[in-house]
């Protein structure tokens, strides 16, 4: 039989050249019986043999690339797959630890909200206070609502303050309303002083009716008729209408004495204090703290008098003064 050589394609120059060489080939068949037969071979049955010779290998060969290629693909898809999964796993974490810090952030700007209205409650008694004290109208500083403001809306090309800038302005609002509650604080006990003083200070008549009936000074005497130094000054009204203290003060007098009949006399602190006389009863008793307009006594006539009067006396460091100035004076 000849040799056809190998079906390899760099070893077959021309196939055609190939083909006519060959093409008278015979194939001789021997059955179990031993008895043969002949088979001629023409140019396309030699074509068609040549064909699966060559084609086999050539199949082989693209099933085996095609198997490989597949397992590639899948590899390499499996790869994209598996990192796309954590790409996805990476943005959940992420996402789950901005929700953490946001919500962190959102608690602490909450304590900080909670401490800024804690001082403005406080800012607010204390604005309050001070407008009783100053004798401020209602309406005049109202510290229950909100300041009254307004104005065009001017556009303003500006980027949203961040959360930092957001808490660095807390910080800021916090650090100001404690300074103004310090600040207060000192006002209030300022006013506080003043309004003592001014409170411990003789101002007014000791009496809601009546008139004055003697001045202080050099007088008649209305008992004895001669000219004689009248240390006070004089207010008659109705027995047992109600006597005031003109200034806050302690109580260092309550009692009788000589000439004075029943008296009160009130200590005010600065050198100054007052005598009220000729009372039908006192109602305060000795270190008893009175304030301005506290009904301290009933008119009466007790002691040294010609009838219902208060005998009214201002001393200045242990010396008696003349009431009028202080009877003149408007107080609050």
């Amino acid at each position: 039989m000849p040799d056809f050589g190998s079906p390899d394609p760099l070893k077959m120059a021309s196939f055609a050249t190939w083909l006519k060489r060959y093409s008278d080939l015979k194939l001789i068949l021997l059955n179990r019986h031993a008895a043969s037969r002949t088979l001629e071979l023409g140019k396309w049955s030699l074509a068609l043999l040549s064909a699966c010779f060559i084609g086999a290998p050539l199949g082989l060969v693209a099933v085996s690339y095609q198997l490989g290629f597949g397992e590639g693909v899948a590899s390499e898809q499996a790869a994209r797959v598996s990192s796309q999964e954590q790409q996805a796993i990476d943005r959940a974490e992420a996402l789950a630890q901005m929700g953490v810090e946001a919500q962190s952030r959102l608690t602490a700007m909450t304590r900080r909200l909670a401490s800024l209205q804690a001082h403005l409650t406080r800012l607010d008694a204390l604005g309050s206070h001070l407008t009783d004290m100053a004798g401020l109208e209602a309406d005049e500083f109202d510290f229950s609502g909100p300041p009254a403001l307004g104005g065009p809306a001017l556009p303003l090309n500006a980027a949203p303050p961040s959360v930092a800038e957001v808490d660095t302005q807390f910080t800021a609002l916090d650090a100001l309303f404690a300074r103004r509650e310090v600040q207060f604080d000192v006002l209030a006990g300022l006013l506080s002083a003043e309004q003592l003083r001014v409170e411990a200070t003789p101002a007014g008549r000791p009496i809601r009716s009546g008139w004055q009936s003697s001045q202080y000074g050099s007088r008649i005497d209305p008992i004895s008729g001669e000219r004689a130094w009248h240390d006070g000054a004089d207010f008659a009204g109705r027995e047992g209408s109600d006597i005031l203290a003109v200034a806050s003060g302690v109580v260092s007098w309550s009692g009788y004495r000589s000439g004075y009949g029943t008296m009160v006399e009130v200590s005010h602190g600065d050198g100054l204090s007052t005598r009220y006389a000729h009372n039908q009863q006192n109602l305060v008793d000795v270190g008893d703290l009175v304030r301005r307009g506290d009904v301290i006594a009933l008119m009466g006539s007790s002691g040294r008098s010609t009838g219902p009067h208060v005998h009214f006396e201002v001393f200045k460091n242990g010396r008696a003064v003349d009431p009028a100035s202080y009877v003149r004076r408007n107080h609050r």
